[in-house]
């Protein structure tokens, strides 16, 4: 049985980029889980309409 493993989940969230304004993007969190709970998030990235892969510390959440 394995304690720890890597679990990646993806959700729609909104952002504000300074060259596009608001966008809603999906955004994939990469976590490390401990008996099934997360425990840190390791990475963070976000998907272009392009295709790019991109870290979300270019992009400020948007509430």
């Amino acid at each position: 049985m394995k304690f720890i493993h890597i679990k990646r989940k993806t959700k729609y969230e909104k952002r504000y980029s300074v060259k596009m304004g608001e966008l809603t993007t999906r955004v994939t969190y990469i976590k490390k889980c401990l008996f099934g709970l997360p425990i840190q998030t390791i990475h963070k990235y976000r998907e272009t309409y392009y295709g790019e892969v991109k870290d979300t510390e270019d992009c400020i959440l948007f509430i």
